[in-house]
């Protein structure tokens, strides 16, 4: 048989529709350990034990991250019946909780904005492009990987919609603002010749590129670069949604959320929010600060 790694993360892709980043990280993992240990499919309890001790100073979401990608490996070899025990429950047991996202105020965004829209005056095409790219962003909610890579033609000559290809292939329909259609127009008069909306180099823009390019645009609006990303974005765009009203199972669909659960992180930001709300200003809190 082919080597088991390489089995497990062809089912991954075949059966899950994994997308490549997926499926590297997944290699990632899983030969990081087989380098501690050994040949992991041959791997017996008390190999997987050890790991505990190697992985003592990664961050507990990381372990978690870890070990979940060798669990899913013995059941797969248990599937195939490749083996007939599963070693993993001597796996360590991260008790990770999930961080919050960090998120911007609306007066942060506000300051990226009239700092972008203040430089698209002149009307140069990079200006026009970083515009763009910032109001589809926090307009759509979309990851910096869906931005940078959409196909010249996902963008529609009448209809209010971007047809985006998510996590694992999985297609969604996303709007477009009005501000983002008119930048999008813009950006389109002077864009350079491609298949990608964002051409560069006979490609398109990296995802490396995105990140620089926003944190030094959060420089320039006198803002901290190192709080802004395209995700911080993506969380800003929920986050605001969610505090007016939007329906969690919508927000859900405009984020590509595979799992509920995954959105459900946005109650708690607004959770928090809501405290230091009350917090602030219910009138006990004023007799508070006098006491």
């Amino acid at each position: 048989m082919a080597d088991p790694v390489d089995a497990f993360l062809a089912i991954l892709a075949a059966e899950r529709g994994a997308a490549a980043n997926t499926l590297a990280a997944y290699r990632r993992d899983l030969e990081g350990a087989g380098d501690l240990i050994g040949d992991l499919a041959a791997a017996e309890r008390e190999d997987l034990a050890r790991l505990a001790q190697e992985w003592a100073d990664l961050a507990p979401t990381t372990v978690a991250r870890k070990a979940s990608a060798l669990r899913q490996f013995y059941g797969f070899l248990l599937d195939e019946g490749l083996r007939d025990d599963d070693p993993s429950p001597a796996l360590p047991r991260a008790a990770a909780r999930r961080p919050l996202p960090k998120i911007l105020s609306h007066a942060e965004v506000e300051a990226l904005f009239s700092r972008a829209e203040l430089e698209a005056e002149s009307d140069r095409p990079e200006s026009l492009r970083l515009l763009a790219l910032l109001e589809l962003l926090y307009g759509s909610g979309l990851r910096a990987t869906e931005l940078v890579s959409l196909p010249l033609a996902s963008v529609p000559r009448d209809a209010p919609l971007l047809t985006i290809s998510g996590k694992g292939g999985q297609q969604r329909m996303v709007p477009i603002s009005g501000r983002a259609r008119q930048a999008l127009s813009r950006w389109l008069a002077v864009r350079p010749e491609g298949k990608f909306l964002f051409p560069s180099r006979g490609k398109h823009l990296t995802r490396v590129r995105l990140f620089q390019l926003l944190k030094e645009l959060a420089a320039r609006a006198g803002l901290d670069p190192a709080r802004l990303s395209p995700h911080v974005l993506r969380h800003a765009f929920a986050t605001h949604l969610l505090e007016g009203g939007a329906d969690l199972r919508v927000l859900q669909t405009l984020l590509g959320h595979a799992d509920i659960a995954t959105t459900q992180i946005y109650t708690h930001v607004d959770a928090a929010r809501l405290v230091a709300l009350v917090n602030e200003r219910h009138p006990l809190a004023e007799r508070s600060r006098r006491d």
